[in-house]
């Protein structure tokens, strides 16, 4: 057993025997008073406004002068709060897209009961899903809108019009030190890009400003933390993850290795662990017969702790999945969480064979988002106005999951 998983299991362990039998009757019924009064810090109003803020931007979209912007506006909001920010610079220089031809005929799945089948048949409610998941009810059709006249708020539709350029790209990170283990750490991310024309509120201003606000609370002066933590927020995402696979890239040779030698420095401390947020905000359900999606938070709502089942590091990662499982149980306030073994299709994807790697999401990616259980997704209609409350404190939950279990992992400790 490594000695990572062995700290997992013991960090689950101590989390889980707080709300169990077991756990109980060795007296362990309440939450730790440090990591309680740090989710306490937590707020659904500060939440929302930074998502807001982020908003101005519009879809941010990488390659143009707004998503520079927010760039900008990210790093200086997390110099402002106390946290050290630093920039990872690389090139996007995709190869050219080929003609798109159009499908063959019967190629699409059907979406619902009222389509043909490609046999002609017609399909009932155990319908198709995405990378061989199987989705039982009803579909509804999912894409990327590049038609700018689709929004129909005249504003938005200039603030997103320009299209992007190739060329350099950066994204901005920024890190908390450890006192005794500087040359650990945990990377808590998301991408801050999106497109669809609207505001990509949800994909991924929700996520964006959980990790704001976690370097928010993390960075206060009177929070000390014996490991590293560093808070990244992604660029091109949604163009295949290359700002998450440059970071890769560029840093993991550099793990561990204290420069200048004898400093007590470590400009990449050793990862233990990434941790991205990617959408957080709706879990509505599925979609009608209609498909049409319900307008409120279905009661069943959860946040999805997903880990790759399929990854090199899946034990180490499914451990640390329930690390955070067993966070949500004994520290969040209205919404449990479910853990999933299909991470896919977020920025934890290029560290998943390198470090114990998770996502936290609103759904299953490959099943529910794939089969338009989020009918906002990548559309001008994400905006922070299509979100209600119940919809944000969904997001606050994953914060204060990812909050709790990150402070347990790095001991944080609050000063009197």
């Amino acid at each position: 057993m490594t000695l990572l998983r062995a700290m997992l299991l013991v960090t689950t362990a101590a989390l889980v025997g707080l709300s169990t039998p077991q756990g109980r009757a060795q007296g362990r019924t309440e939450p730790d008073p440090t990591v309680q009064a740090l989710v306490a810090r937590l707020d659904l109003e500060r939440y929302k406004a930074t998502i807001k803020e982020l908003t101005r931007f519009g879809d941010r979209r990488q390659g143009t002068q707004r998503n520079r912007d927010a760039v900008d506006w990210i790093e200086a909001w997390l110099a402002d709060v106390g946290c050290s920010t630093e920039r990872l610079h690389y090139t996007y220089e995709p190869a050219p897209r080929r003609p798109s031809g159009r499908r063959p005929s019967g190629a699409r799945p059907p979406l619902n009961p009222t389509e043909p089948t490609p046999t002609g048949g017609r399909v009932g409610r155990n319908g198709y899903g995405p990378g061989g998941s199987s989705i039982f009810g009803f579909r509804r059709r999912t894409g990327v809108v590049r038609d700018p006249m689709r929004q129909p708020d005249e504003r938005l539709r200039e603030l997103n019009r320009e299209e992007p350029t190739n060329g350099p790209r950066s994204e901005v990170y920024c890190t908390k030190v450890g006192t005794t283990n500087p040359d650990e750490m945990y990377i808590i991310g998301a991408h801050m890009d999106g497109h669809g024309f609207g505001e990509a509120a949800n994909d991924d201003g929700s996520g964006t400003a959980i990790v704001m606000e976690l370097a928010r609370i993390f960075s206060a002066p009177d929070v000390q933390t014996t490991r590293s933590v560093r808070f990244a927020l992604w660029n091109n995402e949604e163009t295949g993850l290359n700002g998450s696979r440059a970071y890769v890239e560029q840093r993991r040779e550099r793990q561990g290795l204290e420069d200048p030698p004898g400093s007590g420095r470590y400009p990449e401390p050793r990862w233990l662990g990434m941790i991205q947020h990617d959408m957080m905000l709706f879990d509505h359900g599925a979609p009608g017969p209609d498909g049409e999606v319900s307008r409120d938070q279905r009661p069943e709502a959860d946040v999805n702790i997903e880990f790759q089942e399929n990854s090199e590091l899946a034990e180490a990662s499914r451990d640390l999945a329930f690390v955070f499982k067993a966070a949500n149980d004994m520290y969040a306030t209205d919404y449990p969480a479910a853990v999933g073994p299909h991470m896919t299709n977020t920025d934890s994807t290029p560290f998943m064979n390198v470090t114990p790697a998770i996502s936290l999401r609103e759904n299953e990616r490959g099943m529910h988002i794939g089969a338009g259980w989020d009918p906002h997704w990548h559309q001008p209609t994400d905006l922070y106005v299509t979100f209600t409350d119940d919809d944000f404190r969904l997001g606050l939950n994953a914060a204060q999951t990812t909050l709790a279990a990150i402070a347990r992992l790095v001991d944080a400790e609050v000063a009197p």
